[in-house]
């Protein structure tokens, strides 16, 4: 993937990592369209980066999500880079149903149904990327956030078979794989000091993905630590420590 040059499509682009991502990729020369269900929150970034696009959609809801790539295809048909960012984390007490499904529609069903949409448009560009957000729950859960922790597991994995699926052709898949970052994701996240400030994990992430050769996955040194636990033979170690006060 190229760091300039491109034209990017970002979901969940109002606040947090989308946002910030917004700013980076702005700021080195490509043409951001940022999307999400809040129009105030896009507004508001859009004003702060004069040249900025947004549109609107509910990455829960299927009909939403087909309008949307096909306006943003026809709106903006430079588009040859798609990051899945939009997504909720919502704590549940054993099974809380309604938040379940609401998470599997965002956070799993949405960046399927959306690259169902658009990746005839990607596999038309002569290089195009296709980036993913998964999380370091992906790899060891929290007990707290059952139904998140496993769309993000089912992303890594979804994001591996697409990634074989699409070799030979012009569309990359790249994982972007967090750790918990100072954002608004969940409510005292933005302020927590065990969470990484979003500016140091921005500018590493963007370190990564001018590396050659290309990283499918993008894993700052503080999300290893979950990432590789399953591999140093220290999984049910860190998932003690991550759910201790559980």
């Amino acid at each position: 993937m190229r760091k300039s040059g491109n034209s990017i499509l970002i979901t969940g682009g109002g606040s947090g990592i989308g946002a910030a991502l917004a700013h980076e990729f702005h700021y080195n020369g490509n043409q951001v369209i940022i999307a999400g269900r809040r129009q105030a929150a896009l507004d508001a970034v859009v004003a702060a980066h004069p040249g900025m696009a947004s549109l609107t959609v509910d990455m829960g809801d299927a009909a939403s999500i087909a309008a949307f790539a096909a306006q943003a295809a026809a709106d903006f048909p430079a588009i040859n880079v798609v990051i899945h960012n939009a997504g909720i984390m919502v704590a549940e007490d054993r099974i809380d149903l309604p938040t379940a499904e609401a998470t599997v529609a965002t956070n799993l069903l949405g960046p399927i149904r959306l690259t169902d949409a658009i990746l005839p448009h990607l596999l038309a560009q002569p290089a195009a990327t296709l980036m993913t957000v998964s999380s370091g729950l992906a790899f060891v859960p929290l007990a707290a956030t059952p139904t998140y922790c496993a769309t993000k597991a089912a992303i890594h994995s979804w994001s591996m078979s697409m990634r074989e699926q699409l070799k030979g052709t012009a569309v990359e898949v790249i994982e972007l794989a967090p750790p918990g970052v100072q954002t608004d994701l969940m409510p005292g996240h933005g302020d927590n000091p065990q969470m990484m400030p979003l500016d140091a994990f921005i500018a590493e992430v963007m370190a990564l993905l001018g590396q050659e050769p290309a990283l499918d996955e993008i894993c700052v040194e503080r999300v290893k630590f979950l990432r590789g636990a399953e591999a140093r033979g220290e999984f049910g170690q860190v998932f003690g420590m991550l759910n201790a006060e559980h």
